[in-house]
């Protein structure tokens, strides 16, 4: 595999935004459209949108968020995995993996040494993946999701 990530420009748009999840997943994630909609009204630089490509194909797209208000007063700033969307058809093949470490190796680039997330519960949930991975619930919640946090070391994913 040759996996990378690409940051978002009119030339791979259309790639991104098709990317679909499986039916039963789609209850748990937001479509890559709104992905980047939210991006776009965040201050610039908290998001952070990147295609997951395996050579010359699109397979997933993340979004990560860095340094983010998170109580919105200015007290806890946090940066984790905001959205994962896996094209449908791609699952199974470690390229969520490959996401999470790349999340983890910016949030440790910029001097973070926590990756939080947040996931539906439920079947069709991704709880079992990000727990498989060493995330641990924090006991709190964001809406209706569960908040799992990765403790990261200094050495490299």
């Amino acid at each position: 595999m040759t996996l990378h990530l690409e940051e978002l420009t009119p030339r791979n748009f259309e790639t991104a935004v098709g990317i679909r999840v499986l039916p039963d997943q789609e209850e748990s994630v937001s479509p890559v459209v709104r992905s980047l909609a939210e991006a776009y009204v965040h201050p610039a630089g908290v998001a952070w949108p990147r295609l997951i490509v395996d050579g010359d194909r699109a397979v997933g797209f993340l979004m990560a968020f860095l340094d983010i208000d998170w109580h919105g007063d200015g007290t806890v700033f946090r940066s984790g995995l905001w959205r994962l969307n896996i094209a449908a058809e791609e699952q199974g093949r470690g390229y969520g993996r490959f996401a999470v470490d790349s999340v983890a190796e910016q949030i440790r680039r910029r001097g973070g040494k926590e990756l939080y997330v947040s996931w539906h519960p439920g079947p069709a949930g991704p709880a079992g993946f990000y727990l498989g991975l060493g995330f641990r619930e924090t006991g709190e919640t964001s809406g209706d999701q569960t908040v799992g946090v990765l403790e990261l070391d200094r050495a490299p994913a």
